[in-house]
C-alpha cells in the first residue's frame, strides 16, 4: 500500500486549498474585484503562487504516485514533503518580492525532476527487466 504517498498527496492538496485562500483574502485586502487578476502587486504576486502551484500539479502528482509504485512508497513521499517545503519556502519568498521566490523554487523544482527520473527509470526498469 501507498499511505504515505497518499498522506503526501492530501498534504499538497490542502496547500494548494490554502494558496487559493490566500488569493480571495488578498482580493479583500488590496481591493482587486472578480474577474480582474492585476492591479496591486501584493495581490498580484499572491495570485501567482496559487496559479504557478496549480501549473505545477500536473507534472509533481502523477511523478509522485509512479515514483511510489515504481521505486517505493517511503521515497516518494520523502521527495513529495521536500516539494511541499519547496511550496512553502516558495510562497514566503513570492509574498515578500519577486526576487526572493528562486530557492523555494529550485527546491520543488528538484524534488518534481527527482520523481520524474525516478518514475521513468523505474518503470523501464520493469519493462526491460520484467
Amino acid at each position: 500500500m501507498y499511505h504515505t504517498t497518499a498522506i503526501i498527496t492530501c498534504l499538497a492538496i490542502a496547500f494548494y486549498l490554502f494558496t487559493s485562500t490566500e488569493v480571495s483574502r488578498a482580493r479583500v485586502r488590496y481591493g482587486v474585484k472578480l474577474p480582474a487578476t492585476t492591479g496591486n502587486p501584493d495581490f498580484e504576486r499572491i495570485y501567482r503562487i496559487q496559479m504557478n502551484t496549480l501549473e505545477w500539479m500536473p507534472a509533481f502528482l502523477p511523478s509522485l504516485w509512479l515514483f511510489a509504485i515504481y521505486v517505493g512508497d517511503a521515497a516518494a513521499a520523502a521527495l513529495g514533503a521536500i516539494w511541499i517545503i519547496g511550496r512553502i519556502v516558495y510562497f514566503i519568498g513570492y509574498r515578500e518580492a519577486v526576487a526572493k521566490r528562486g530557492r523555494g523554487f529550485a527546491i520543488q523544482g528538484l524534488a518534481v525532476v527527482a520523481l520524474w527520473i525516478g518514475a521513468i527509470g523505474g518503470a523501464v526498469w520493469r519493462l526491460v527487466h520484467g
